[in-house]
């Protein structure tokens, strides 16, 4: 599947809280419904990610993991 984007967080070689931390200050800076892609290599952000989603009502389009590294897809709530 095919997600269009419309901006990336690369929070590569950064650790716990700084990617979430960043994510937060990205997604103020997006529009409503925006997706943003976020790319990570801490493994906390599988449980940091979707809880800052589910918490702050986004939606996690789509999470992979690929050989140590985490990328999600959210879209800014409406």
């Amino acid at each position: 599947m095919l997600i269009q984007v419309d901006a990336e967080l690369d929070a590569s070689g950064l650790f716990c809280p700084e990617p979430v931390m960043m994510l937060h200050t990205k997604v103020r800076e997006l529009a409503a419904g925006a997706v943003l892609k976020v790319i990570a290599t801490d493994p906390s952000t599988q449980r940091d990610i979707p809880k800052f989603c589910l918490f702050l009502e986004h939606q996690l389009l789509e999470n992979r993991e690929e050989d140590g590294t985490y990328v999600y897809w959210i879209r800014k709530k409406s």
